[in-house]
């Protein structure tokens, strides 16, 4: 230190890393999300939604009787783990049908993530419009007669 209280500079010019840049506190929040993932996956390809009772049920259905447009999931997504895609068609066909929009919306995000883009958390209001519709006619049209003992019912 000087005389007047300031701190001589020693010849350090360089000015220390921001933390936010540092590779590892992002990539703790997305592998951790990852590993949380995989470790659903394997409990859900180790154990049959049909034939275990500790996972959960849907109060929608306990309660009025009528499928909702998730009901099945749980068992389709069991069997497309185990590649019988025809079967998990059969338990739920929009959520097999949504998967590969799902993924490329992810993989979208992704990307942007890793190229440290700005992501749009936005939606076109039309997108959510057209989910909406076509999430509640499909929870009307597996609860029709026609369709119970047909391919929309689980």
């Amino acid at each position: 230190m000087n005389g007047q209280g300031q701190i001589m500079n020693a010849g350090c010019t360089r000015i220390p890393p921001r933390y936010a840049t540092v590779p590892t506190l992002r990539t703790v929040p997305f592998l951790l999300s990852l590993m949380a993932i995989g470790c659903g996956a394997i409990v859900l390809f180790l154990f049959n939604p049909a034939q275990h009772s500790f996972y959960p049920f849907c109060f929608f259905h306990r309660t009025t009787g009528l499928l909702c447009p998730g009901c099945g999931s749980l068992r389709a997504l069991h069997q497309m783990l185990h590649g019988h895609f025809v079967a998990a068609l059969r338990f739920n066909a929009l959520l097999v049908a949504s998967l590969p929009a799902a993924g490329w919306f992810f993989g979208r995000f992704a990307m942007r993530k890793f190229k440290n883009q700005p992501v749009p958390a936005v939606f076109p209001a039309a997108w959510l419009w057209f989910a909406l519709a076509v999430t509640l006619a499909f929870g009307i049209l597996r609860n029709l007669p026609f369709a119970r003992s047909a391919w929309l019912a689980p």
